[in-house]
């Protein structure tokens, strides 16, 4: 089973400012983790460039020029809202995330890889159509999907999402288009306040498995196997995408949820087997949110494992 890393060293460089939990740290213990000889095997590529016109596919024209405009210059810093902010790394970054899922997207389309998982920042869940917000400038995971359909004849994309915070960014790009599924695990009440099990979309197409502060591994399990992998199922995706945050762990200080560290391989295991029924294998993951460096760095090794087959 080939798995493919991408990384690039100027997604180090972001900030979002001084103490702020999504640092620069986060990726740099990955990498310490993903050194090991355990991930010998993995196929690493340094992310491309993404271009404006991919960032166009799911986000108003208008709004990507505001925010690319608004990249401040070397040593400058500019606020986005209380939660998010450019330095002058932060446009080449998200340019790089997004060139990351589009490419990792080709390759497994075109049968190069069985699966990727994109190590990169800023994350991209809480980024809606006109908005930055949440640490994340574009949605990355949305462009992706939207690129599978453009040029590889995709008609059906899944996003399933397990990161604490519910991702609006993505239901709000997905919810009124049939052939994008969103299917998202969270903490409820938290950030964003969106992600009630109400919300459904055009054609069922978003499902939401809001989680009560403190609930664990038991109930995650629950929801996945009773809510969210049977309408997966039913959708039936040329590709799935895996929104892969992993602060619902236990340890992290931005929310209360209590899963293990083994959660997230049995997570990922569960939806490589949907993919297996579904899309050949295809699966394509992405980092979001996680802030407890250690149990950040452990649950990526456990989903990357899980990934290249272990």
């Amino acid at each position: 089973m080939t798995t493919l890393l991408y990384t690039h060293p100027i997604c180090v460089e972001h900030s979002n400012g001084r103490g702020h939990p999504e640092s620069p740290d986060r990726l740099r213990v990955i990498d310490r983790i993903l050194a090991g000889d355990a991930f010998n095997n993995l196929e690493r590529k340094e992310a491309p460039l993404g271009s404006v016109e991919q960032v166009k596919l799911m986000h108003n024209p208008r709004h990507v020029d505001a925010i690319l405009e608004n990249v401040p210059g070397e040593g400058g810093f500019y606020q986005i809202d209380g939660d998010t902010g450019m330095c002058d790394a932060t446009g080449k970054a998200s340019m790089r995330a997004v060139g990351a899922l589009c490419e990792a997207v080709d390759q497994v389309m075109v049968g190069e890889a069985d699966n990727a998982f994109c190590a990169m920042r800023p994350p991209g869940h809480h980024a809606e159509r006109t908005r930055s917000m949440g640490f994340c400038i574009f949605n990355s995971v949305a462009i992706a999907a939207e690129h599978a359909r453009q040029q590889h004849g995709a008609e059906r994309i899944a996003v399933i999402d397990f990161d604490v915070h519910h991702g609006n960014g993505t239901q709000d790009i997905f919810e009124q288009d049939k052939n994008l599924f969103y299917a998202s695990t969270h903490q409820s009440p938290c950030y964003p306040g969106t992600g009630d099990k109400s919300e459904t979309g055009i054609a069922d197409n978003i499902v939401n498995a809001p989680l009560r502060p403190g609930a664990g591994s038991e109930t995650f399990k629950e929801a996945m196997r009773d809510i969210v992998l049977p309408k997966l199922k039913n959708f039936h995706p040329d590709l799935i995408m895996i929104s892969a945050g992993f602060d619902a762990h236990r340890a992290d200080p931005l929310a209360q949820l209590q899963f293990e560290t083994e959660d997230f391989a049995w997570a990922t295991d569960a939806l490589m087997e949907v993919a297996e029924h579904c899309c050949h294998g295809r699966v394509v993951s992405a980092l979001e949110g996680g802030y407890d460096l250690t149990a950040l760095g452990e649950s990526v090794g456990v989903h990357v494992e899980t990934l290249m087959g272990r």
